[in-house]
């Protein structure tokens, strides 16, 4: 099963690449409200931390939920993400993008992205979640120094992962080796 997800998700990302690569050619004086091709990719990857990542019960609203992706701030993905997710599920839970501008008003999400645009006020978005099962995941520099569980950096046109593994610890979270395999672990505070 592990196995099939993994080859499906490089099935995937090759397929985002390439389009991400053809949005790219075809978009180049599109204008600027136009998502980044790299929000294609960023997209399966939130889709595929559903399938390797663990929540708690508690952190889960019921069995029938959906399996909420947010995203807070300004969205960066536009139609990527609902894409990426549209009729998918993860352990028979279907899978839904909900959008939010204020930290307040989420409920029920799952993975959390948090955009470039709530860099200002990181921390105390990261403290409202505290105690909470959520998949905190964003791009912004030193995101996941500052607390987030997981954070997109772009190396030579390549997009790599950086996990905290404390904050996801801290929120009940566990994240299969496979996954931390492929990132760069870091710790609080370290730069």
């Amino acid at each position: 099963m592990l196995f099939r997800s993994l080859r499906w998700l490089q099935q995937r990302l090759r397929l985002a690449v390439g389009a991400a690569v053809v949005a790219g050619c075809l978009c180049a004086g599109a204008a600027a409200a136009t998502p980044a091709p790299e929000y294609r990719v960023k997209a399966v990857f939130l889709f595929q931390f559903a399938q390797f990542v663990e929540w708690p019960g508690k952190g889960l609203a019921t069995a029938a939920a959906p399996f909420a992706i947010c995203v807070l701030g300004e969205d960066p993905f536009h139609q990527y993400l609902d894409e990426t997710v549209q009729g998918e599920a993860v352990n028979g839970r279907q899978l839904t993008v909900r959008r939010y501008r204020r930290v307040e008003e989420l409920q029920d999400c799952s993975i959390l992205f948090i955009a470039q645009s709530e860099l200002d006020h990181l921390d105390s978005i990261l403290g409202a979640l505290r105690g909470a099962s959520v998949l905190t995941v964003g791009d912004s520099t030193s995101f996941a120094e500052r607390g987030g569980a997981i954070q997109f950096v772009t190396v030579k046109n390549k997009i790599k992962l950086r996990i905290n593994a404390d904050a996801a610890k801290a929120a009940e979270l566990t994240i299969s080796s496979k996954l931390l395999g492929l990132a760069d672990i870091v710790k609080p505070g370290q730069g």
